[in-house]
This record gives C-alpha cells, sequence and structure tokens, in this order.
C-alpha cells in the first residue's frame, strides 16, 4: 500500500511540475477578469466579437487606435469620450460615457480589449499606469 502512495505522490508532483507552477501569468488573469468587466459594460456598444457598430460605434477588434495611442484608450475607458477619433481610417463622432470603472479594472478591460479579436500587446497596463493618465 505504500508504494502506491509513494507512486501516487510522485505522479501528482511530476504533474504538477509539467504544468508549471499552476498559477497563470499576470497578463492572463487580468485578461479573464477584464472580458468579465467587457461583458458588463462594453458588450452593447462595441459588440460580442469587438466589431462595433459602423457609422456609430467604433470597432476594437483589430483596432489601429489602441495600438497606436494606448493612453487614448485608457483615458476614453477612464473618463468618457466626446469628439471624433479615427479608428481603421474611419472617423466616428459619438459620446462613450465615463463607465464608472476603478483602475484596476479598467487596467483589465483594456488588457482584455488590447489581447482580443487580432489585437496583441502583451506588455501589461497595469493600475498604475491607469492611475496616471490624466483628465
Amino acid at each position: 500500500m505504500k508504494i502506491v502512495s509513494v507512486l501516487f505522490c510522485g505522479f501528482l508532483f511530476t504533474c504538477s511540475y509539467l504544468s508549471g507552477s499552476g498559477q497563470e501569468d499576470p497578463l492572463t488573469k487580468s485578461m479573464e477578469r477584464g472580458k468579465a468587466i467587457y461583458k458588463e459594460s462594453c458588450i452593447t456598444c462595441h459588440m460580442g466579437k469587438g466589431e462595433g457598430v459602423p457609422g456609430a460605434f467604433p470597432p476594437l477588434a483589430k483596432a489601429d487606435y489602441l495600438i497606436k495611442m494606448p493612453e487614448k484608450a485608457i483615458h476614453a475607458v477612464k473618463y468618457g469620450l466626446n469628439g471624433k477619433i479615427m479608428v481603421n481610417g474611419v472617423e466616428y463622432n459619438t459620446m462613450m460615457p465615463n463607465p464608472g470603472l476603478s483602475n484596476d479594472e479598467i487596467a483589465d478591460v483594456i488588457n482584455y480589449i488590447q489581447n482580443s479579436w487580432g489585437n496583441s500587446n502583451k506588455k501589461i497596463v497595469t493600475e498604475k499606469m491607469v492611475e496616471a493618465v490624466k483628465k
């Protein structure tokens, strides 16, 4: 019986070693939280796959605005947005209200958006980075 216990413990140790520490990296964790926030606060206008609504709400999928101007994207989520912006060569002029998110929630939703639907930005947005963006 002892040999079975020893083998079982060895098996569990090997599995946990091969799968890493069992913990996800900070970006992945942030994206998971951000996905939930996106579903609660953003999906109505920007749609389920970040495609937006042509002529009304800009896309977030493959959006040059997010990559070229990440601080402006953070600013828009933090304070809302009013006025003209250019996304993928198309002008949008609608109002986005301040969703009332905390700095850590903003970081999470930005991390999710910047790494979904054809977007790729492995540099994590942190709560401190969001805090540094001023009105």
